[in-house]
């Protein structure tokens, strides 16, 4: 039981990381762009599978936050 508590707690941790490491750490964004919390949680990277969990609360918060990243473009 404890385990399975510490791994929703550790889900729920996650919930918008992708967006919010891509919008304050600097070089995570690559450079301004539309979803960029989908985008980041896309890459190639050892924690592909654990970002999986975390896309559908990525694309949820990027699609709240496309009004302000509209207004920063435009973007290619």
């Amino acid at each position: 039981m404890l385990k399975i508590i510490t791994v929703m707690l550790v889900a729920s941790l996650l919930t918008g990381c992708g967006s919010i490491i891509s919008r304050t750490v600097s070089g995570q964004g690559h450079g301004n762009q539309y979803y960029p919390g989908v985008q980041w949680d896309m890459r190639d990277s050892a924690w592909r599978y654990l970002t999986v969990l975390d896309l559908p609360f990525s694309l949820v918060f990027d699609t709240l936050l496309l009004p302000i990243d509209a207004s920063h473009g435009p973007y290619e």
